[in-house]
């Protein structure tokens, strides 16, 4: 089938009417038929490989805007690097475990979902991604994206899973991996621990208390200024429903500290640092008793509020003078850096607080209440027992959950953890963020502090739609079994059967035969009911994906997702790879922000200011979206409104209409056999050829930068100025009224063709639809699709600096001159330029200049007559730029041309063609 018949074009007659809603899905059918994937993967065989992965997308909802520009920004990385001689495939995936899914499947089934079994609901989590997964497969091939659709990665496919299983078998083996029991973001509301990535920070009120904590003995015997006063440290702290965990008073260890005499004639012990802010705070003044090291009071017992136990006071290097007393409430239970001293000074990791974020029911005063909750009846009990300095509500920076947007907790519990210090996986991964290129710079400063700060990465949830962590309890002891070995062979069966086969079979199933507790010799065992962190399951997507498929390789060239992924996906694959590869799994990590609306507000459907993929494709067309990805600095934040796409969108035409005229003007020229040689070319061609390779050398330089901005603004302005309001211009007349095989005019179309011939080339990766248009239309021999074909080749040799000099000076000539036919039309002097004659007067280099042009200045300007002279009549119009230069304005004489328009003194004076001027008898005869 040819290849226009396919797309409906006419064979003689280039329609590019825009229209580009329904042109496009036209393309998408001819893209299928013609298997371009297919042709694309054929093509690159012989090739140099590049490899971008691709961050999976959450199988959920329809995509946004977001989503677009992202899946738009990699294609057009991929499209480019096609264009310059790599073979880039493109394996398209989806995140399809997690909660998201599962608490909306729950949602569905209302009261039902207690009816089901785990293996039930897995089914139908796996349906819900699968139908998210077809709905955005539909709406990203919209925009023009080719990939491997048919064949993507998805986290849910059993060879994934077992790819998943096996990267943790990895850990266990490595002995990266323990269960252990420690801090971690709990979400009380959707039940489960949180990864780092799955907390978002926002305001919170809470309240903001200071808490005396009375010492068990007087400090005389070290202090003399303190003998026979009582006196008490005070803790300050904005979450009051954790002081039932209190177990000490952290201080640090180089900080001095005060005794203060209130006027209540409490005497309370804070920071030196601190005093006058303490004081402030609590609307109180106070006599300075003493000043003291910390260390003095270092093991020291102090008693706790409420409760009739004992705080011992450490030392503590995360003692800050930010806020607060210099005193720490520490809670290791409910805090990672009190938990972190805990477990150094050997203290309980005691939490109160189960699953749903209440206290236990056995907790004294404030049993079987939400924590929140509690803040007030704990304010009130410290009221009750006197030890309540002040008290205010303060508004902050607070976590919440990714999902149910609720504020989250700290909270001891027994998690699987991928440990930081073993193996030194904290300082690999800081070596090899060093190894890798971030794009923009500042990527690797962020990315460095997460790592090196963070604590260890907590791999379990608590639900079940996901991959399992393959380990067993002894029924007997109750010892963990998390032996690598079998793991692997878990790892092979879900990779064959899913990993539902984990809700479906019994556990001695599993293992080999006469596996036994290594601690208690028993044979009997449980196994694990937590499930994976999915950060876990597409951070292995280097070893599920890139190690597997033929046509990949790790590590990948490019990671390319949103800035928020630095504690994401970037974060997760780092610590993946590091952990079981010793390296980074990319070479190169290119960010982009996020998508604001047209004021810069963050999108919001509530606000109304939300702009859907689906809504801009309907009213614009994809590569007007496509060309607003390419339109933006995408390393900041972008924007995007009707206005601005309005305004894209009268760009995109104008590029449109710049390969159109092309197009409509070398209808009869056969690149094959009618190419004028550049030296054969006129001077302003030759000018045309020259503005060409600039235009070629500062696009290519962008693909290859990936700053598609500078690629937008370059052939906008080259179509708009050089193009549309210069070069073309002035060719109209010579292209239209020349004799059809002349020099002079296949010279013109020899350059509107190669102008055509590499634009449309460069545009491709960014307009994808209209370059595949133009390119079914282009004369001569080529590839059957653009995206088939290179980019253009540079020709230095065509660049003539001297000769674009000349030119510009030219051009400012042309400017003042079009401002005096301006002028005269405005005072019905003319109508159209050709209606006009000009007379110059120029003095200097200008003068000598227009003389070597003088039998082309007419056509430089459209007018019909155009001459030097020593004195200039009409409408006269003194040049501002140009010192000396007059230009003169009259009708011009004689009579108008039937042919080029054009006026003449000699028209008439040939009998057989009585209304042509010379120009175009000699034309036409």
């Amino acid at each position: 089938m040819d290849y226009k018949e396919t797309l409906n074009l006419p064979q003689t007659n280039f329609p590019m009417k825009g229209n580009l809603p329904q042109r496009e899905p036209e393309m998408l059918k001819h893209w299928e038929q013609v298997e371009i994937d297919k042709k694309i993967e054929e093509a690159g065989k012989s090739k140099p490989r590049y490899v971008l992965h691709d961050g999976p997308p959450y199988a959920n909802g329809h995509i946004h805007i977001g989503h677009a520009l992202n899946k738009i920004l990699k294609d057009i990385v991929l499209k480019s690097k096609r264009m310059e001689g790599f073979a880039a495939p493109y394996v398209p995936g989806w995140d399809c475990h997690g909660l998201p899914i599962e608490l909306q499947v729950e949602k569905n089934l209302g009261s039902k979902k207690h009816e089901i079994s785990k293996l039930e609901m897995r089914k139908l989590c796996r349906e819900y991604a699968a139908k998210f997964v077809a709905i955005q497969r539909a709406e990203f091939e919209r925009l023009g994206i080719f990939g491997e659709w048919d064949t993507p990665y998805l986290t849910m496919n059993a060879s994934y899973e077992g790819a998943i299983a096996r990267e943790l078998a990895r850990f266990a083996e490595n002995g990266g991996l323990y269960k252990g029991k420690k801090p971690v973001h709990w979400c009380s509301s959707c039940g489960t621990a949180l990864a780092e990535a799955e907390v978002e920070y926002a305001d919170h009120k809470s309240p903001s208390v200071f808490v005396k904590f009375p010492l068990k003995e007087e400090l005389g015997s070290v202090v003399p200024e303190l003998a026979g006063k009582k006196a008490s440290m005070v803790i300050w702290t904005t979450t009051p429903w954790t002081l039932p965990a209190n177990l000490a008073i952290a201080i640090h260890p180089d900080l001095d500290y005060v005794a203060l005499k209130l006027e209540s004639g409490d005497v309370v012990i804070v920071a030196d640092g601190l005093k006058e802010s303490f004081l402030k705070e609590i609307g109180a003044e106070g006599e300075l008793l003493a000043k003291f090291p910390s260390r003095l009071l270092e093991k020291r017992l102090a008693r706790h509020p409420f409760y009739e136990q004992d705080s011992v006071i450490l030392l503590g290097e995360h003692v800050t003078l930010e806020a607060g007393t210099g005193c720490v409430h520490t809670a290791p239970g409910h805090g990672q850096e009190d938990y972190e001293l805990g477990l150094k000074e050997g203290l309980d990791i005691y939490n109160p607080v189960d699953n749903r974020g209440r206290f236990y029911e056995n907790i004294q005063f404030f049993g079987g209440q939400f924590v929140f909750d509690a803040n007030k009846n704990v304010i009130e009990k410290l009221i009750e027992v006197g030890a309540l300095l002040g008290q205010k509500e303060i508004s902050h920076s607070y976590p919440h959950c990714w999902r149910c947007k609720k504020p989250i907790i700290f909270r001891a519990t027994e998690q699987w953890f991928i440990s930081m210090e073993r193996n030194d996986l904290r300082g690999k991964a800081l070596e090899a963020i060093n190894s890798v290129n971030w794009i923009p710079k500042w990527g690797r400063e962020r990315i460095y502090g997460m790592i090196e700060n963070r604590p260890d990465w907590c791999v379990s949830r608590q639900r079940s739609w996901g991959v399992p962590i393959t380990a067993f309890y002894c029924k007997s002891c109750g010892n963990v079994l998390a032996d690598g070995k079998i793991m692997h062979q878990i790892a092979d069966l879900f990779a064959e059967h899913t990993s539902d086969i984990w809700y479906d079979w019994e556990a001695s199933r599993f293992l080999p035969e006469g596996t036994c507790c290594p601690s208690c010799g028993k044979s009997e065992f449980d196994k694990e009911t937590d499930i994976l962190d999915v950060w876990f399951d597409s951070g292995v997507s280097h070893a599920a994906v890139l190690e597997l498929r033929d046509n990949l390789s790790s590590p990948a060239d490019m990671y390319l997702e949103g800035s928020d992924q630095h504690r994401g996906w970037f974060h997760s694959s780092l610590l993946a790879s590091v952990g079981t590869r010793g390296r980074a799994p990319y070479k190169n990590v290119l960010t982009h922000g996020f998508v604001m609306d047209g004021a810069g507000r963050k999108m919001s459907k509530s606000v109304g200011n939300v702009v859907a993929p689906e809504d801009v494709i309907k009213k614009f067309g994809g590569d007007v979206l496509r060309l607003w990805v390419a339109a933006q600095d995408y390393r900041d934040d972008l924007r995007i409104s009707q206005e601005i796409l309005t305004r894209l969108s009268e760009s995109y035409r104008r590029i449109r209409n710049t390969c159109r005229y092309i197009l409509g003007n070398i209808n009869d020229f056969n690149p094959d056999t009618d190419l004028v040689a550049y030296a054969d070319m006129p001077e302003l061609d030759r000018w045309a050829m020259h503005q060409l390779e600039l235009l070629k050398e500062k696009v290519l330089a962008s693909y290859k930068d990936s700053e598609f901005h500078i690629l937008y603004h370059a052939v906008n302005g080259f179509c708009t100025v050089e193009m549309s309001a210069f070069y073309l211009d002035i060719l109209k007349d010579r292209v239209y009224t020349s004799k059809s095989s002349s020099v002079a005019r296949r010279s013109g179309q020899t350059v509107m063709y190669l102008i055509l011939d590499a634009l449309v080339r460069m545009v491709a990766p960014v307009l994808s639809f209209t370059a595949e248009e133009v390119w079914a239309e282009m004369p001569g021999t080529r590839e059957s699709s653009v995206h088939l074909a290179q980019f253009p080749a540079l020709a230095p040799e065509v660049k003539d600096e001297a000769l674009a000099q000349r030119w510009e000076k030219i051009i400012k000539v042309r400017a003042e001159v079009s401002k005096a036919l301006e002028l005269a039309r405005v005072k019905k002097v003319i109508g159209h330029s050709l209606d006009a004659a000009v007379a110059i007067k120029a003095s200097g280099d200008t003068e000598a200049l227009l003389k070597e042009f003088a039998g082309e200045l007419a056509q430089i300007f459209i007018v019909s007559k155009a001459e030097l002279a020593a004195q200039v009549g009409g409408e006269v119009y003194q040049a501002e730029g140009i010192e000396g230069l007059e230009v003169g304005v009259t009708a011009a004489p004689g009579e108008k041309c039937e042919r080029c328009w054009c006026y003449d003194e000699q028209i008439g004076q040939d009998s057989e063609h009585p209304t042509l001027c010379p120009k175009c008898l000699a034309a036409v005869k």
